[in-house]
């Protein structure tokens, strides 16, 4: 059973489709129909349905997809084992968030690409918390506070946020003093996540309520824009409305905590040359001297 055959099975997979597939192989259609030909042929099984828009797993090869992603992943471990300090090879698959993803870490990734011209770097950007080793992603960029988790972190940098509103909204509502008074206010969430303040040092923890949500950062901030309510956004995504006027910060006695940004990956012992490669490179960008979150990390 060919490695590659494998590798082309698991595009087709998760593109939904051979055309899909063979343009991020880089191939012709004709080899992946190939390729999926002889792995079928040598399983014995049928693993897609070819429909008119494109291809859909089979019973057998939805099950087939998660253990041919591992078998890639192992093999792509065991050729770095051998290579050259600094030569890194096969496919790197990140997941990054929609918010600041293509404004902040898709340099960095294409810089990843640029440094190793034999590896290949595909992104993937979605707010939504990704299954890592059910979808065959080598790691994942987030930002935020994290939770407990069996996942492995490693914090590349620190993330400023504030509360905002628009000047329609406190003007109509009011301005909340202290964390206690946001009881009384709307909230601007992603969904029911508590939300921590720092009074000196002790952390204020409150639970807000809001009858507006969304999954991403950047619809908070447009909802903030249009005076639906108050919001905890990163400085990244306010401050040039805040410079305008277009927003004012909210209760500043009483700042959220630093959050992060973070390189996660499956448990095991150790990561792979291409995501400790990636992680550096995010270090370099966004270097901070401590690690907000409790989560386990490695050094």
């Amino acid at each position: 059973m060919d490695i590659e055959d494998l590798r082309t099975f698991v595009e087709v997979a998760d593109a939904g489709g051979v055309s899909p597939a063979a343009r991020r192989l880089g191939v012709a259609k004709s080899i992946v129909s190939r390729r999926l030909a002889r792995l079928e042929a040598a399983l014995g099984v049928q693993l897609l349905a070819r429909t008119t828009r494109g291809a859909a797993l089979t019973e057998a090869g939805a099950t087939f997809r998660d253990h041919a992603a591992r078998a890639c992943a192992e093999m792509d471990a065991a050729r770095e084992a051998i290579l050259p300090n600094g030569d890194l090879r096969g496919r790197l698959r990140i997941a990054a968030p929609l918010t600041f993803g293509p404004t902040h870490f898709a340099s960095v990734f294409a810089d990843m690409a640029r440094r190793h011209p034999q590896l290949h770097v595909h992104a993937a950007y979605s707010d939504r918390f990704v299954d890592m080793v059910a979808e065959g992603f080598d790691c994942a960029v987030r930002v935020g506070y994290l939770q407990d988790s069996n996942l492995v972190a490693r914090c590349v940098g620190p993330l400023y946020g504030k509360l905002v509103a628009s000047p329609a909204y406190l003007d109509a509502h009011g301005s909340p003093e202290t964390p206690d008074a946001l009881a009384a206010h709307e909230a601007l969430m992603q969904g029911t996540e508590p939300w921590q303040f720092l009074d000196g040092d002790t952390v204020l923890t409150v639970h807000p309520r809001g009858r507006f949500k969304a999954d991403n950062g950047t619809a908070l901030l447009a909802a903030a824009l249009s005076g639906l309510g108050i919001a905890w956004l990163p400085d990244g995504l306010t401050q040039p409305h805040l410079d305008t006027g277009a927003l004012v910060q909210v209760m500043p006695r009483y700042p959220p905590p630093p959050a992060g940004i973070y390189v996660i990956r499956p448990p095991g012992p150790h990561a792979s040359l291409k995501v400790r490669a990636l992680t550096e490179l995010l270090i370099d960008c966004f270097d901070t001297d401590r690690d907000p979150s409790p989560f386990p990390s490695e050094n």
